[in-house]
């Protein structure tokens, strides 16, 4: 007679969530408001994304700064076959983008054609139509009125 096989349930889960706490939290929200928000550091730099901790003395940050919708590309990687789930279904830039009055740079797809991205390129916000506190609040990049090379694809 063959031995008794014993078997347990195993279910795989993380059953709780995550605070975001006053600083993301605020960054989060201002995004559902169509308000970007960095935090102001111990040398006075502005961080966007905002961090909870000063980069230099790793004390508290608290002072929130509001930041314009516009801004500059830094760096960019152009992306010709987007995956499911990316924010564009269509080729688009990942773009490093420093907003006006931040000195870091935020994350994001830029739409616009290959021929168009380049590194200082302005660039303006475009929000999603339907916001509830999160990065996708912010739909993508399209290049700033004033610089386009005509409407973003």
């Amino acid at each position: 007679m063959p031995p008794e096989v014993l078997s347990a349930p195993l279910i795989v889960e993380f059953p709780f969530t995550r605070s975001t706490g006053p600083v993301l939290g605020a960054f989060l929200t201002g995004l559902r408001e169509r308000v970007v928000l960095g935090a102001r550091g111990s040398d006075g730099r502005v961080l966007c994304p905002p961090a909870e901790y000063d980069p230099v003395t790793a004390e508290e940050l608290t002072e929130l700064v509001p930041l314009g919708r516009l801004g500059t590309v830094t760096t960019w990687a152009w992306n010709e076959r987007p995956r499911p789930y990316q924010p564009l279904d269509t080729p688009f830039a990942w773009v490093l983008v420093r907003l006006d009055g931040a000195d870091t740079a935020l994350l994001h797809a830029l739409d616009a054609p290959r021929h168009a991205v380049h590194t200082g390129l302005r660039v303006a916000i475009r929000w999603a139509e339907e916001r509830s506190g999160a990065i996708t609040d912010i739909a993508c990049f399209e290049p700033a009125p004033d610089t386009a090379e005509g409407p973003a694809v």
